[in-house]
């Protein structure tokens, strides 16, 4: 199993944007066949990231294949317009 999470900071940190962020990504998941979990969570500290996304995947081949995947690249150009910064951190689980 690959686990990768992604913290995101947005450029806009409101509460409604982060609440329609939310809501976004996880959409993926039933829509993408290489997703075996996905989880988006919110910092409840203020901390230096808004979100954090945790999605496995059976194997890097599917992570590979996710990447690539039309509605991954779609939710992408969506999060690229409202991402300020983001940090991965990938392992074998």
């Amino acid at each position: 199993m690959i686990t990768n999470n992604l913290l995101i900071k947005l450029k806009d940190s409101s509460p409604g944007n982060i609440a329609k962020t939310r809501e976004v990504l996880p959409g993926m998941r039933g829509n993408i066949e290489y997703i075996r979990e996905l989880k988006v969570e919110v910092d409840i500290r203020s901390g230096a990231y808004d979100l954090l996304q945790i999605v496995q995947y059976e194997s890097m081949a599917d992570l590979e294949a996710y990447l690539v995947h039309p509605f991954h690249v779609e939710i992408s150009r969506y999060m690229a317009e409202v991402t300020g910064s983001a940090a991965s951190f990938c392992y074998e689980s």
